[in-house]
């Protein structure tokens, strides 16, 4: 049986809620792929940008999450006002517009499933590119996840066909263990929620 939808909203919220904390950020974002209408959709929040626009939907292509999702690279934007791909059109209708920005793809086999994002730091610090390999191990692990959750395929066959990637799971705990107690704690709390869901059968 899969998982429910409220199982699948505990994950997006952990999964902003933990990346906030680890990368002491003001904020961080979920927009997922709809696949039909080749859309967007804003589907987590954690921090100051505003969860009444969850559910949201843009264009694809559009802004850096648009960007990030096409092309399947990860971003570190540090002058966001100054680059072309920024949408700040979208950013002003959460109320928040940040000024950098970290954003990894969300991409299980060959599929972008979506973005994650991570919104300035709340101490003026610029991100760094170990910070962002880290946010993509994160992302990886959570998008076999959120696919599960999505009921792309049933669990037992996810389980089976060898979905859960052990050895990015070990690198992924490895990195949190260099982090100090407070973000490794809640680094490590999502992580086991990632591995209660990736172990359903």
């Amino acid at each position: 049986m899969l998982p429910s939808e409220e199982q699948h909203r505990a994950l997006l919220d952990s999964i902003v809620t933990a990346a906030k904390a680890i990368f002491r950020a003001q904020a961080a974002s979920i927009f997922l792929h709809d696949e039909e209408t080749d859309e967007l959709v804003f589907e987590a929040v954690a921090g100051q940008s505003s969860g009444a626009l969850i559910g949201t939907r843009i264009p694809s292509s559009t802004g850096i999450a648009g960007w990030v999702l096409v092309t399947r690279q990860p971003l570190v934007l540090e002058d966001l006002a100054n680059d072309p791909r920024f949408a700040r059109n979208v950013a002003e209708k959460t109320g928040y517009v940040p000024s950098a920005m970290m954003a990894v793809p969300l991409l299980h086999e060959e599929r972008a499933l979506g973005v994650l994002q991570v919104l300035d730091r709340q101490q003026d610090e610029r991100f760094t590119l170990a910070e962002m390999d880290l946010l993509g191990l994160f992302a990886s692990q959570a998008a076999i996840a959120l696919d599960l959750l999505r009921g792309a395929r049933r669990a037992k066959a996810i389980v089976q066909g060898g979905a859960v990637d052990i050895a990015l799971v070990a690198e992924l705990a490895a990195a949190l263990e260099r982090a100090d107690d407070e973000r490794r704690e809640t680094g490590l709390q999502l992580l086991r929620a990632l591995i209660a869901v990736l172990a359903v059968s």
